[in-house]
């Protein structure tokens, strides 16, 4: 077996089980779980539909390229909802889910060869797709702590020059997952003249990108950035998906698109990776990038769903607005995320995630320490009625 394998941590998920091993929740409540950003709003009836009527695509091979058609909405979508026009034919390729695509993208551009770039930057807290694609491709992967003290942000400053240079790639995540932060133009700006000076290649993963709360102020994209900045898509993939924007998680469907010259070389890997999306997908999936109004109806449940459960917290969790996702990152009572987590599941059966779990210890510290990330995927009732107990819990503990 590859022995980088080894160098791999459990994943959040897996750690979180082993928490609650001997936990017997309170048969008082029903089981209530924020603990994972897996979507629970219904999928919409016309991707069903289209899903539905497409089926004989499954009597024929795909090819990685995916249909023009496809290529094409998506295009079309990017340039109505960031601005940025791209050539379907050459900037654009639809992948199996942003997540598949985050982790080939490590494989396909590192050189860790002994002399080659082999330092892979992360935001940190962070999705562990990141750290995992990093490792597994021979890379070193470099935190940078994104706390409540820098709002939030990477703070490149805290590169060394010497550490730059041997930057292959740039992870950064914009609405953040856990914290739900939006990186401003002059962040972009900033990376992108870093990326311009140093060579390395920029993979912004956008998939919580259409969960906003303001109608007239959707969240900034890296193309929208690029647009505005002047300097079109050199060193710069972006990676979306439909999980999220069109609850379709076990679709498996989002795209990569950017720098033209990058786009040719990723898809002359993914050729050989095996990862040519089902012509039945693609199907569906034209239909979601070409239709808005369910995305608008998606957003305004999550925002009925902020407005309802941030009040009940407010007084026993500490937190910050976010700017988009569905996460609420809170401070909690005390340092001890995981025993929070464990107490919450077994006397009011909330699951939650300890943030520690998703971040690693860096600069001395380990940034998701006390801290849970919240994830308001469930129905609205769901999510009011965990507020309480989370409330609850905290006003008892601390009696």
């Amino acid at each position: 077996m590859n022995p980088r394998l080894d160098l791999l941590q459990p994943y959040p998920f897996q750690r979180l089980k082993t928490l609650f091993e001997g936990v017997r929740p309170s048969a008082e409540y029903s089981a209530i779980n924020l603990s994972i950003g897996e979507p629970k709003h219904a999928t919409p009836a016309f991707i069903r539909d289209a899903l539905c009527v497409a089926l004989d695509g499954l009597s024929s091979y795909p090819t990685t390229q995916g249909r023009d058609d496809l290529r094409a909405a998506i295009a079309a979508w990017i340039a109505r909802r960031f601005g940025m026009q791209l050539d379907p034919a050459t900037e654009v390729l639809p992948v199996n889910g942003s997540r598949e695509a985050l982790f080939a993208v490590a494989q396909a551009t590192v050189d860790s060869s002994r002399h080659g770039r082999r330092v892979v930057l992360s935001p940190n807290p962070f999705y562990q797709i990141y750290e995992g694609a990093a490792l597994l491709a021979g890379a070193r992967p470099y935190y940078l702590n994104t706390t409540a003290d820098n709002g939030y942000a990477m703070d490149f400053s805290r590169v060394p020059e010497d550490v730059w240079e041997q930057v292959n790639l740039a992870y950064v995540c914009s609405p953040g997952n856990p914290t739900g932060k939006v990186m401003t133009l002059d962040q972009w700006r900033e990376l992108f003249e870093l990326s311009d000076k140093h060579g390395f290649l920029i993979a912004a993963d956008e998939c919580y990108s259409e969960i906003y709360f303001d109608e007239a102020l959707p969240s900034l994209g890296a193309l929208t950035a690029a647009q505005e900045l002047g300097r079109g898509t050199r060193n710069l993939l972006v990676f979306n998906s439909l999980s999220k924007r069109s609850n379709v998680p076990g679709l498996r469907s989002g795209f990569v698109a950017g720098d033209a010259a990058a786009i040719k070389k990723f898809l002359l890997y993914r050729t050989y990776h095996g990862s040519a999306m089902s012509p039945v997908v693609q199907a569906a999936s034209l239909a979601a990038w070409q239709d808005e109004a369910h995305v608008a109806d998606n957003r305004r449940l999550y925002a009925e769903k902020f407005a309802a459960v941030m009040p009940i917290l407010m007084g026993s969790l500490q937190f910050d607005v976010p700017d988009a996702s569905f996460y609420l990152w809170a401070k909690v009572p005390g340092e001890d995320d995981c025993a929070f987590a464990r107490g919450l599941h077994e006397r009011k059966n909330v699951t939650v995630l300890p943030g520690s779990y998703l971040a690693r210890d860096a600069s001395g510290i380990n940034p998701g320490r006390g801290y849970v990330r919240i994830a308001l995927v469930d129905a609205l009732p769901a999510c009011v009625e965990a507020a309480h107990r989370i409330s609850d819990y905290v006003r008892q503990t601390a009696a």
